[in-house]
């Protein structure tokens, strides 16, 4: 469904003038846990449709509609993608949950992850807009639903096409103003053993499934995975455990769920061949079942973007003529919508964000001058792509800026 408005009562610059602070007031207040998205969508459509933008609402089932809005521009697009929803409200919270002021950090579940990089993209985009079209790449803006959940909100953009002329993917994820250039994949990996039942008072008997799937889950940490020169070591984290006796009998069956975090070079194959292999070492009793905890997305691949890519110079460059500071490159440790994007889409995929704390707990904070600085560096980086001059500009106002 798209839906388009053209009429602009005021200047767009008066319009959004310092509006990224309230933004995120605004998008914090609203609660947005995943599978709960459809006000925070409704809102952000609204919004952009206000400002003479058009709007898609891509709707995915049982979660909302993701938000899809795109300016034509020159020849190269570029992705701006956030997510809207937030993990649940947990105990220990001091601060107000939906949204406190305290100097220049901001409170609020879902306020570093990841609405303050949300708001900063949405300034950035409605901001954008009012460039020249000859003066700004094409934008494609983009919020979706369920990146808490798996990722159902970004796959139905990449699987019905929506991105397929994209060039370039940017997530405001907080990554506290560091360049992040992929992340390790994973893989949720569920272990069954059958044992063999007997009376408890004989377990000489039967093969206790418990007791045998412990010896393996207590090697696990100790297998050797593989290094990757960027994204660092896979590892191993037991998630789940259970099995119990029919009365007094030895355990016929235990299970548990494994996360395995991957990286290049690591596939499904080779994690199977490890825990088989392990098995073996410990001389495991009874049968093993080893196979991937279904999902109704695909996936989560590791991913790189090469340190030299010229998109990740060039937001380097915009980054260090803003701020004096050259930003850090970093890697993730755990997955997101970003895998999506760096694998199955297969474009470059930089993630930049805010600097924030406290995501997934208590007290989760971000810093307002950061969304700021974000949202500028997004900005003056559109504005570059857009212009050849617009760099040396940037160079020109920083040579003669006052010291």
């Amino acid at each position: 469904m798209i839906r388009k408005v053209f009429k602009r009562l005021v200047p767009i610059f008066v319009l959004v003038s310092g509006m990224e602070t309230e933004l995120l007031k605004k998008l914090v207040s609203i609660p947005s846990h995943f599978g709960e998205e459809d006000e925070i969508s409704n809102f952000i459509g609204s919004l952009l449709e206000e400002y003479g933008l058009p709007v898609e609402y891509q709707e995915v089932e049982g979660f909302g509609s993701n938000i899809i809005s795109k300016i034509k521009g020159k020849r190269i697009t570029v992705v701006l993608n956030g997510h809207m929803d937030t993990v649940g409200l947990g105990s220990g919270w001091r601060r107000n949950p939906w949204g406190e002021l305290d100097g220049d950090r901001f409170y609020g579940l879902g306020s570093a992850d990841m609405k303050g990089g949300l708001a900063a993209l949405i300034v950035a985009f409605i901001e954008a807009s009012n460039l020249p079209r000859r003066k700004r790449p094409t934008v494609v803006f983009t919020a979706v639903v369920d990146e808490e959940g798996y990722s159902r909100g970004t796959w139905k953009l990449i699987e019905e096409g929506k991105l397929k002329d994209a060039n370039l993917v940017l997530v405001a994820e907080p990554t506290n103003e560091s360049l992040m250039l992929g992340a390790r994949g994973r893989y949720v990996i569920k272990l069954k053993v059958r044992g063999k039942k007997a009376h408890a008072a004989r377990p000489h008997d039967g093969i206790n499934a418990i007791e045998e799937l412990s010896r393996l889950l207590a090697i696990i940490p100790r297998i050797k995975t593989r290094k990757h020169s960027k994204l660092g070591s896979g590892s191993y984290c037991t998630l789940y455990v259970h099995g119990e006796a029919d009365g007094l009998s030895v355990p016929e069956e235990a299970e548990a769920i494994v996360d395995r975090h991957v990286v290049i070079g690591e596939d499904w194959e080779r994690v199977v061949r490890e825990l088989k292999n392990a098995a073996e070492r410990v001389k495991m009793r009874g049968d093993l079942e080893i196979s991937r905890l279904p999902r109704p997305t695909p996936e989560m691949l590791p991913y790189i973007v090469r340190e030299n890519n010229r998109f990740v110079s060039l937001l380097s460059r915009v980054y260090s003529l803003l701020w004096g500071r050259t930003p850090e490159i970093t890697y993730g440790k755990s997955v997101g919508d970003f895998n999506y994007f760096g694998t199955y889409l297969g474009v470059p995929t930089i993630v930049f964000g805010p600097v924030g704390g406290n995501w997934h707990s208590a007290d989760e904070w971000v810093s307002i001058s950061s969304v700021k600085r974000v949202k500028e560096t997004y900005l003056e980086f559109l504005r570059v792509l857009g212009s050849g001059k617009r760099l040396a500009e940037l160079v020109e106002m920083k040579d003669y800026a006052p010291s």
